[in-house]
């Protein structure tokens, strides 16, 4: 396995931002993309950041993707609202949808907004974080945009990932950051295997003579294996009528694989919970009892060979100050990538030399 590229955040944000800018996206709408696309990064999340960045360019050139689309409230009560993304860039369909939860918020204690016709927006953590900065949490569901997931004992891939995530704030440690998908891995870790030339470990997928599968090259011959058996499909089905039917937006045989197809309409869904902690109490209250959670979480007792306990999100926030530090880890394959799209596109490639 080649060892990474480092790329700053910076140099990173502003070649995807020329990419999209390029390609007729808005000045405003393609640095909003890019900082959120570079942040999927910053945070580990490398299966949805910019390595999707070729997949969107390929939708936009062929019109699966509308540069300049009209989001709009189409239901609303003081409590909820669903947004028709008029298929835009999920990146700024989903950020809307999380701003106008907040909003809402504010004045209700509690607020769910649903997307549909929006597209891939990125990992889950991304929008259920924003609500920590208000003294909020977030809950985040989606349909994925492609189905890897067949019911459970059966072959047909009628279900998604269909990613959760809870965003809960501390007050000194970091907040608990939970972003699963329903499946053992999300379909964009196998995309990042892929491209750094290694293989998937058992348990992720498996044939459809039901032999495991570790070729993430040859992902298209199996599907991907839910969490907990039966449990996870069940999940993913909830998550997905969540996500997606109750919005009105695509779920089961009406998903379109965004890998394959470049052109259709994917009227991805995605939804957002909201919840105010001064609803509840005194929001510095919760977040310290949240501190001694974690605390008793981290300090229990460990099994031999444990160095360390875990709670969901450090690892993630760990990432994000050594790669600001450090540079942003690149797969070569990745890199080579993004400058023949560079070099197809007619932008500056990506600045190697400046690191953070």
């Amino acid at each position: 396995m080649s060892s990474s590229v480092h790329i700053s955040l910076s140099a990173l944000q502003s070649f995807i931002e020329a990419v999209f800018i390029s390609q007729g996206i808005p000045n405003q709408d393609a640095s909003l993309i890019a900082q959120l696309m570079a942040e999927a990064d910053l945070q580990g999340s490398d299966g949805h950041g910019v390595i999707r960045l070729p997949q969107y360019i390929k939708r936009i050139r062929a019109g699966g993707i509308n540069k300049n689309p009209t989001i709009r409230v189409v239901q609303e009560r003081a409590a909820m609202a669903v947004l028709d993304g008029d298929n835009g860039m999920g990146h700024l369909v989903v950020s809307q949808a999380v701003d106008l939860a907040i909003q809402k918020a504010r004045e209700t204690g509690v607020a769910w907004v649903s997307t549909r016709f929006s597209n891939h927006a990125g990992p889950a953590s991304i929008y259920s974080r924003r609500p920590l900065q208000h003294n909020m949490l977030g809950l985040y569901f989606a349909v994925g945009n492609a189905n890897h997931l067949p019911p459970w004992g059966g072959t047909d891939m009628l279900l998604s990932t269909n990613p959760i995530s809870a965003g809960i704030p501390a007050s000194e440690e970091p907040p608990v950051v939970l972003d699963m998908a329903t499946t053992v891995a999300a379909y964009g870790k196998v995309k990042a295997k892929a491209k750094r030339g290694e293989m998937m470990p058992p348990g992720w997928m498996i044939d459809r003579q039901g032999q495991p599968l570790l070729d993430p090259s040859k992902a298209g011959d199996g599907f991907l294996l839910p969490i907990g058996e039966h449990k996870g499909y069940g999940l993913a089905l909830v998550v997905g009528l969540l996500a997606g039917t109750l919005g009105g937006a695509a779920m089961g045989k009406d998903v379109v694989d965004f890998n394959a197809d470049h052109v259709s309409v994917t009227n991805t869904g995605q939804a957002i919970l909201v919840i105010d902690l001064s609803a509840f109490g005194d929001p510095e209250h919760f977040k310290l009892q949240v501190d001694a959670l974690v605390r008793d979480l981290r300090n229990s007792e460990k099994l031999p060979g444990v160095e360390r306990i875990w709670v969901p999100g450090e690892q993630s926030h760990d990432k994000r100050g050594r790669y600001q530090r450090d540079g942003i880890p690149l797969a070569p394959a990745l890199v080579a990538d993004l400058h023949a799209l560079a070099v197809e596109l007619g932008v500056a490639p990506l600045n190697h030399d400046e690191l953070a």
